[in-house]
């Protein structure tokens, strides 16, 4: 099968492209990027007055399968990834029974097979079942295809099980991946602590929460030289934390969402949990902080954090609904909704090149030999109708809102699984 994406302004951050060329696949890997390429006999995908980058990879995802269907499948995930532009996505551990053996995490790589989008990289438990006591299995969960392990969802409490985990681990490339909060101090809350949950008489989780995990993370890290990432950085304290630590020799990288670049803790004057995720949203300060933290380099990574919740769950009192939301089918538009100034080769190293790397996955180049997976975008506003998600979770915070840019096509081993609106298996393209 020969794909050419023809008349697009390709950007690959490290092959130093910013110009208009075609990009041409053969096989599932690219095989020329130059002008006026030969179109005789291949599918084209016409790129026209769009941008061309390396497939995006959206490294924090929950997919729900197993366990969890009712929120969401393994099939209805990477649907919803692949029309909103991404190749591949990370899946977190917190299903049920969560993924901490190969049995499993094989059995999820085999249903993403065939489902035949968007690629799927496992993440692996850290501990048995989420449950911050007993070390997972990491050398037979990597030998799965898991590409590395958190708790996510929930942080181990006892420092020494994940320092014991981290010098477990040692001589693996995987990272770990914290998902930092401490629950004690988080307590009941369903909001972030500050002037609006005073206001509104709502419990709050105070940014200490994720500032104290974070602190203790790093340092774990820096005791065993273990590589550690820190899931959806909220506040400006664990960006200076993550600083600090960077400073000593720490291998950290970072991730941040949109809604938390997007919004702050205003959204609940009508208690719906629409906005309800965490770690929560935040203030002010805190959101400006993360932006500038994008655009400095302190953050590497977008990532959606996903989490598809029914729409009966989310419709409950503020105080029993579920956290979390939608975010595959938004990302490309929301990151350039709070971030209108980020420049498209900074945009495309948050998205495909960074992500790639940290997870030693194949992507973030289109050089020739690559993989032929590439994510087609262009600044075209629309406005989010979550109804019409390919997601089973129909909530998010950026519902009725329009976003400034979209994803057009998205291309996985040179077949085209989503153009023009439609997502088409892999099965379904013509050869």
């Amino acid at each position: 099968m020969k794909t050419l994406i023809r008349g697009g302004r390709v950007i690959d951050p490290l092959q130093g492209i910013d110009a208009n060329r075609d990009v041409l696949i053969e096989n599932g890997f690219v095989t020329q990027i130059g002008e006026h390429l030969d179109a005789a006999g291949v599918r084209v995908v016409d790129a026209s007055n769009a941008f061309v980058a390396p497939g995006f990879i959206d490294m924090h995802v929950h997919l729900r399968e197993p366990g969890q269907t009712h929120k969401e499948t393994i099939a209805t995930g990477t649907a919803a990834a692949v029309a909103g532009g991404f190749t591949a996505v990370a899946c977190m551990p917190n299903t049920e029974p969560a993924l901490d053996s190969a049995a499993i995490v094989s059995e999820v790589v085999r249903r993403a097979d065939a489902a035949g989008l968007a690629r799927v990289y496992p993440v692996g438990a850290i501990t048995r079942g989420r449950a911050g006591a007993e070390l997972a299995p990491y050398h037979l969960l990597a030998d799965a295809a898991c590409v590395a392990f958190s708790d996510d969802g929930s942080t181990p409490r006892d420092a020494r099980v994940l320092r014991n985990a981290a010098r477990y681990a040692a001589d693996l490339a995987h990272c770990f991946i914290s998902h930092c909060e401490d629950a004690d101090l988080k307590g009941d809350a369903v909001m972030n602590e500050g002037e609006a949950s005073m206001r509104l008489g709502l419990d709050g989780s105070p940014g200490l929460a994720e500032d104290v995990i974070v602190a203790r993370d790093l340092l774990i890290a820096q005791d065993t030289g273990k590589a550690w990432h820190i899931a959806h950085v909220s506040t400006a304290n664990s960006l200076e934390l993550i600083r600090w630590a960077r400073g000593r020799g720490v291998r950290v990288t970072c991730e941040v969402t949109p809604h938390h670049l997007a919004f702050v803790d205003d959204r609940f004057d009508d208690y719906r949990a629409d906005s309800k995720v965490n770690p929560p949203l935040r203030d002010a300060r805190d959101r400006d902080a993360l932006r500038a933290g994008v655009l400095d380099g302190t953050i590497d990574a977008f990532a959606t954090d996903h989490a598809p919740h029914g729409l009966d769950e989310k419709a409950q009192l503020l105080s029993a609904a579920p956290v979390g939301f939608t975010g595959l089918e938004i990302a490309v538009g929301a990151y350039a909704l709070a971030l209108p100034e980020l420049g498209l080769e900074r945009y495309v190293t948050l998205l495909s090149v960074n992500p790639a790397r940290i997870l030693g996955v194949p992507g973030g180049s289109l050089a020739v030999g690559s993989a032929g997976d590439v994510t087609v975008f262009a600044d075209r506003p629309w406005t989010v109708d979550a109804r019409l998600f390919r997601s089973k979770g129909k909530n998010t915070p950026f519902d009725g809102l329009t976003l400034p840019r979209r994803a057009l096509a998205t291309v996985i081993d040179g077949a085209v699984v989503f153009e023009h609106g439609r997502v088409l298996p892999r099965e379904e393209v013509p050869a």
